[in-house]
This record gives C-alpha cells, structure tokens and sequence, in this order.
C-alpha cells in the first residue's frame, strides 16, 4: 500500500535516523520504509525511540506501526495499535487480518473479517485475497464461497493476487471445476495464475492436465518460474512419466534460465525412487550440487522404504539426520523409516534423543466445516462436546463390519486397522448425527493399490447406509 523510497543508499539513510531525533513525517517515511525492506527490527526500534523521548505518534503513524508488527508477526502488539485507533479505516483491519492468517492463526482472521462486515466495512481486494486464503488454509468450502459471492456483488475490479487466493482456496477444498472457471473468466493472467492453475491440477493427481496446462501457458508467451517446475516434476512423480520428469528438469536451466534447487532435486530423487530406481537415485544425490539438501536425503529416504533397500537406508538416515538435526519432522521420518525394516533398537534410540531434548511431535488432526462453523478434533485429545457420541457410533458401526455377511464384496478382507473414513449427509436429527456433527472419522493407513482402496470405499459406503440408513457419499 505505501510505495518504497527509490534511493539506494536508503540503509545507511535508516541507520543514521535511528539515532536522531525526528518528527512525525521522517518517522513515517521511514517505517514505510522498513516494512517495504522487511526490516522490522530496525522498525521496532524506532518505535522504541518515539517511546523513549516521549514521541506519541498521530492516527497516521500508528497504523505504520501497526503494520510493521502485524507483518513481523508480533500480533499482540499491533493489536494493541488496532484497539487504540480513533477511527479505524480499511488498510488497519486489512493488517490486522492479514496478519493473523499469515501466522497461521486463520480462524482468528476470519472472526475478524466478519466483525469488520458487521461494523459497516466494505472489504476490498486485500481483504478478500486474506479470507481467501485463510478458507484455503482451513479447507472449508462454504465460507470461501460466501466470500466468493460477496466479491462478485461488490463489483470490485479483481486482480490477479485475489484471483490466484481464490482459485487455491478452490482447488484445496476439493472443488477443481470452480476454480477452473474462476481461471477461465479471469481478464488478468500471468505466471502466478497459471502456476496456481498447474498446481492445482497436481493436488489433484490430474497429470495430463497439469502437462497441457504448462505447455499452452508457455505457448501464450509466459515464462514459468521455480514454483511452476516444482509442480511440473512433482505431477511427473507422481504420475510415473520418468522420461518426462528427466526432460523438464533439464529443460530448467537451458530453455528457461531457471536454476534448479534443492526442492527440484528431491522431486526428482523422488521420481526415480518410486520407478524403484533406487541405485540411479542415489547416485543422482551424489552428483547434485544440492546433495546437502535435507529434502534431497528426505526424498531417497522416502523411496528405500517403498522399495526396501537397506543399505541405502542407512547411508540416507545418516545424511537426513545429520543436516538440521534440531528439526523435529525428521526424528519422526527417521523412527518410521527404521520401523518399516524392523530395525527397532534404532526406533528406540531416536525416541529416546527426541525424550531427552524434549522434541515433540505436533499432534495430528481432522476438521471438518459444519454451518460456516470448523470442528477440530486433535489426535489423542477427546475435548469435542459429542467426543461420547462419536466413539459410540464407532464402536457399534465396527461391530457391524465384522459380520462377514455385510460385506458386499467378497474380494474384500476388512482387517482391524482399518477405519472407513466417510461424510454423513442428513437432514434429520438422529441418535447419532446431529445438525453439528456429520462425519465419522478415519481411513488411516490401508498399504494397498489405489484400486483396492476405491473398492473398500465403495463397499464400507454400502455398509455404512445400510446400517445407519442414511446417505453416505
């Protein structure tokens, strides 16, 4: 919102007014400054001075800092800024929301976005690119719309940042046709809206989309960047078309003056080790310029537990571990890697590092959206309201599927560590779902083919109507 100081000496030029003492104008200049630089610590500690030499800073002034702590994440203090604002306009609740969904904290920005509605507050494109956002981050589909139809009335002209947010948003909560239309209508495109198209597509495992979708951009005169190829190779991965994976990756640097990283290594790591080319892989690692990646170890790693190579195992855990041993991600990687093998003095050994340096995992969890409202329910945690009701429904849907005659497909061997993960739609209260809860929990791990999972699907939606007498989809 504010444009940067064009003078290249501008760093010498904050570090002389640090020190000085200056009026309401310098100091806003300067904040701008800071925050287009990302330098907040020099910002803070201007605000320290004003704090210092008894400085109190315009309406103006305080939404400079408000935005400055806002974006260096320091959300109670920009708060603080917010709350004691005379007048509130657009950019403050704009900073204030688009700082709490960049820390994570989506929920939070969206409770603020809609008290911004109630007071009167028209959002603009800011606004909507952070709602958009947050309803990504979160994966609920019916508030994003809502927003969605809110942007349309508005008749603000959209850009191309609010255009990308919106079509993520769709593609992460299930809905590739929507945001392919959102693609389809927009009047601005670049290299960031077909990225997010291409990647969009990948989420979905749709490959051949993701292909056509990089050579029709290329052929409108776009130039992919970075981003683009990590979901061109990922797409290749995933989709077994090594041949293909090995040409774009070096069409990188030679066609389009794109560096590979180290995240393009480890896709391509990871596409040689799922074709089972475990000995080709490592010797790719081996070569790279990135082989001190941690993601490039992670990824042949990834691979020797797929196809069982043990000797590479050990070579991989030891590289994994060795870089950015303090990231708690990789004690758990590494415990599963050793535990697929068997190699179980390891697994103890890591668990006793991670309980010794007080590493913890960060637990795992489900939501789901239910009338605008989000449900969490946090792995080892029963804190939800209905958590009784849920486990009862579970324990009598469980003893249901063991009768051998309510499996509609004879191929099928329900095994005891299978839970079927389905979505309850009802328009009635019953015993069990009720107008908050609708969804029962699971499908944790199941080590077979896609097609036998579809299988499984398809038979435990047959069971699970069948016994509760509601649809299930």
């Amino acid at each position: 919102a504010f444009p940067p100081i064009q003078n290249p000496k501008t760093p010498t030029f904050l570090n002389f007014f640090v020190n000085v003492k200056i009026h309401s104008e310098i100091y806003s200049l300067l904040l701008q400054e800071c925050i287009f630089r990302k330098e907040y610590k020099k910002g803070r500690r201007m605000h320290w001075q004003m704090v210092v030499v008894g400085f109190i800073p315009d309406e103006y002034l305080k939404i400079k800092l408000l935005i400055l702590y806002a974006k260096s994440g320091d959300l109670d203090t920009a708060h603080v800024f917010f709350d004691t604002l005379i007048t509130k306009n657009i950019i403050s609740w704009n900073a204030m929301i688009a700082g709490y969904v960049q820390k994570g904290l989506e929920e939070m920005g969206l409770s603020l976005y809609h008290r911004m509605r109630q007071l009167g507050w028209m959002p603009d494109q800011y606004t909507f690119a952070s709602v958009f956002r947050a309803c990504s981050s979160l994966a609920i589909l019916e508030q994003g719309k809502q927003a969605h139809g809110i942007l349309i009335k508005s008749q603000i002209s959209i850009n191309v940042v609010v255009n990308s947010a919106l079509m993520d948003m769709y593609f992460k909560c299930s809905s590739p046709h929507d945001a392919f239309r959102v693609f389809d209508t927009s009047l601005q495109r670049n290299v960031i809206t077909w990225t997010c198209l291409i990647s969009g597509y990948g989420l979905h495992g749709r490959v051949y989309e993701v292909l056509d979708a990089f050579h029709q951009m290329i052929s409108e005169g776009f130039k992919p960047n970075q981003i683009t190829f990590l979901a061109v190779l990922s797409a290749c991965s995933h989709g077994g078309l090594v041949d293909k994976g090995q040409e774009y990756f070096s069409s990188m640097l030679r066609d389009y003056g794109v560096r590979p990283r180290g995240k393009h290594y480890a896709i391509m790591v990871d596409l040689l080790g799922r074709a089972g080319r475990l000995e080709e892989a490592y010797e790719f690692v081996q070569v790279s310029p990135c082989k001190d990646h941690p993601a490039v170890w992670g990824a042949l790693l990834g691979a020797c537990r797929i196809h069982g190579n043990m000797d590479i195992v050990k070579i991989a855990a030891k590289n994994f571990f060795e870089l950015e041993p303090e990231n708690a991600g990789k004690y758990i990687v590494l415990c599963n890697a050793y535990a697929t093998f068997g190699m179980w003095k390891n697994v103890a050994e890591i668990r006793s590092v991670m309980r010794g340096s007080g590493i913890k995992k960060e637990p795992g969890y489900s939501m789901i959206e239910l009338q605008t409202e989000v449900h969490f329910f946090f792995m080892g945690h029963n804190t939800h309201e209905q958590t009784d009701q849920i486990h009862e429904m579970i324990r009598e849907l469980t003893f249901s599927l063991k009768d051998p005659c309510d499996i509609p497909d004879s191929s099928i061997e329900l095994e005891e560590n299978v839970v079927v993960c389905v979505i309850i739609k009802s328009n009635k209260d019953t015993r069990y779902v009720d107008k908050w809860l609708k969804m029962l929990l699971g499908l944790f791990s199941i080590p077979r083919t896609s097609s036998r999972l579809a299988r499984l699907l398809k038979s435990a939606s047959k069971i699970l109507s069948k016994f509760t007498g509601i649809g299930v989809v």
